[in-house]
């Protein structure tokens, strides 16, 4: 009895340790077909994005930026299959409402780990307009990629500190033109700009330190929202609020592209704005607080749809 029940034991952990480094193994090649992904797509997305710099002609660059973005939904559309086939990865997707390429949307999610662009990107690839997001103006300097979110016209936001605009009063309101100014190339044509309203990503020892008053999310904050609205609040058609859910809280790129999170659940809904929050966000404290109160009601909402919904569970696949 002892010896079968060692023999239980050691074929246990000798199964365990086979599937854990076939999980290593398809990780590694599904980055690796990623990364080979990256250098096919952004070798002519560089040279169209070259030529779209050197001819300042409005058509030029328009019909430039058009090739850009069919390069950028190739790419995704490409990860997106490594995603599934290779990784193993399988996304239950809950889909309320109707979604058109050649409307525009704002759209929110919460943030849990780096896969959730790769996720966000499966999911409204090829739905909507291509998506893009806010950057921190120090991001164009990352190699390879800060050319490529430029040449796709991604936003690039020069943010101060309140410590900083203390020193420097003189600075205040160019963070807002420097966004106003990234934003004037989307008024007349379809686009859907993403924010992730958290900030950064959620961990109970966040949440904790936050004092977050929701049980699987952080604070939203509304800068970020209050600047799409107050810039382009007229042409935004509707608000796509995604809730990402993975069955647990161990959670990394690594580990979903290993298979180890083998299902994700989705819910995506297409939501109104209200006009009271296309307003201005800048210097109007009650508009602010109107902008605050309908993120953090849609974050309640959330919050109820990863806990009941989806359940909260906690245990790893």
């Amino acid at each position: 009895m002892v010896y079968y029940a060692l023999y239980t034991f050691l074929t246990a952990m000798f199964l365990s340790m086979i599937i854990t480094l076939f999980r290593h193994i398809r990780a590694a090649i599904s980055l690796s077909l990623m990364l080979i992904n990256t250098i096919i797509w952004t070798t002519p997305l560089f040279i169209v994005a070259f030529l779209k710099f050197i001819v300042p002609v409005p058509m030029w660059r328009k019909g430039c930026s058009q090739l850009l973005i069919f390069f950028a939904t190739s790419f995704i559309a490409v990860n997106s299959w490594v995603l599934r086939y290779i990784s193993g990865v399988k996304i239950e997707l809950d889909l309320e409402g109707n979604l058109e390429k050649k409307r525009s949307y704002l759209v929110v999610c919460n943030h849990q780990s780096y896969a959730d662009i790769i996720v966000l990107q499966k999911v409204l690839n090829y739905r909507i307009p291509f998506l893009k997001f806010f950057l921190k103006q120090q991001l164009i300097w990352i190699p390879v990629f800060g050319l490529a979110w430029w040449a796709l016209d991604f936003p690039f936001m020069k943010r101060f500190s309140k410590e900083y605009l203390k020193k420097h009063p003189e600075d205040a309101g160019k963070d807002f033109k420097a966004t106003q100014k990234a934003c004037e190339k989307f008024k007349g044509s379809p686009v859907s700009i993403m924010n992730f309203v958290e900030g950064t990503r959620f961990t109970p020892e966040k949440k904790q330190r936050q004092n977050s008053p929701y049980r699987n999310l952080l604070k939203p904050k509304a800068g970020g929202v209050g600047y799409v609205l107050s810039l382009l609040g007229n042409q935004i058609h509707h608000l796509v609020n995604v809730t990402i859910n993975y069955p647990t809280q161990q959670l990394s790129l690594w580990r979903v592209l290993g298979g180890w999170i083998p299902k994700i659940k989705v819910t995506v809904e297409v939501l109104d704005i209200p006009d009271e929050v296309k307003v201005d966000y800048r210097d109007n404290p009650e508009n602010r607080i109107k902008i605050q109160r309908w993120l953090n009601g849609m974050w309640q909402e959330k919050d109820k749809t990863l806990h009941n919904r989806f359940g909260n569970s906690e245990q790893d696949t």
